[in-house]
């Protein structure tokens, strides 16, 4: 593949990345290439597991690959929550994300809309312990992807819990770490509903050298039972720009970088 072509599926990527789906017609003009290259491009890229071809257009590949989960909706009813917010804080993510470097995923909806958003990218270990990850991110042949094993105890939340992910976790280190929570909070923190998932949260936070927590809006300034991490472990928050001023100054003056996005 030419140069020229590599570089044009990025920026196809790019665009289906902001906006889900777009016409041929639409790359096309923003490209400065021929309808018949797009249409060879986005081939390509379905090719690859990375686009649906659709009548006229592309939309980016996704849910499809849940088919063996069909049963279970859960997961795709909190994906659809605040879903335009995790789509940008997962983009705002993955661009964070360097090549060669370690990272980690913990399970969650918009940790795995980050995952998501670097399946065109190369030279990339991730290191994860929800298995719809693994899923989306296997048959990408440019990114090296590790389940940490453990047991899978809750309908829909496909997260690897226990001493096995423990272990595993305990002989790794990791450039980044990516932590979904179900509240953030400045007073206590980062917080999660099962104890078990929260073990192993911090077991890859303690394993990371820059603690990156993604939440939506709606988790902030919100408390869960169990604790993944203090605040002052918190390098960087990734949220929306529904966050509050008030918490958003509380953050800060904890030294916590957040990005609203």
């Amino acid at each position: 593949m030419s140069t020229k072509t590599d570089q044009r599926g990025k920026k196809i990527l790019q665009v289906l990345l902001r906006h889900g789906n777009t016409s041929v017609d639409e790359l096309a003009e923003q490209m400065g290439a021929s309808t018949a290259s797009v249409r060879r491009d986005l081939t390509r890229l379905e090719e690859r597991g990375l686009v649906h071809r659709t009548h006229g257009g592309a939309t980016l590949a996704g849910q499809m690959l849940y088919e063996p989960f069909r049963f279970d909706s859960s997961f795709q009813v909190r994906e659809g929550r605040f879903a335009e917010e995790k789509r940008r804080i997962g983009m705002a993510a993955a661009e964070m994300i360097r090549e060669h470097e370690t990272v980690g995923f913990t399970a969650g909806t918009t940790t795995t809309q980050a995952a998501r958003c670097i399946r065109h990218r190369t030279g990339i270990h991730v290191i994860t312990n929800a298995v719809n990850i693994g899923m989306e991110l296997n048959h990408q042949v440019a990114l090296d992807v590790t389940l940490t094993g453990g047991n899978m105890r809750w309908a829909g939340a496909f997260s690897l819990t226990g001493p096995t992910a423990m272990e595993m976790l305990g002989g790794v280190f990791l450039d980044k770490a990516f932590i979904g929570a179900c509240g953030v909070d400045v007073r206590h923190g980062a917080t999660t509903i099962e104890p078990d998932e929260a073990a192993v949260f911090r077991a890859m936070v303690r394993q990371a050298k820059q603690v990156i927590v993604l939440a939506d809006s709606s988790k902030i300034a919100m408390t869960s039972p169990a604790l993944i991490c203090q605040v002052s472990d918190i390098d960087i928050l990734i949220t929306d720009s529904g966050i509050s001023p008030d918490a958003l100054a509380g953050f800060k003056a904890n030294g916590v970088h957040v990005m609203a996005v």
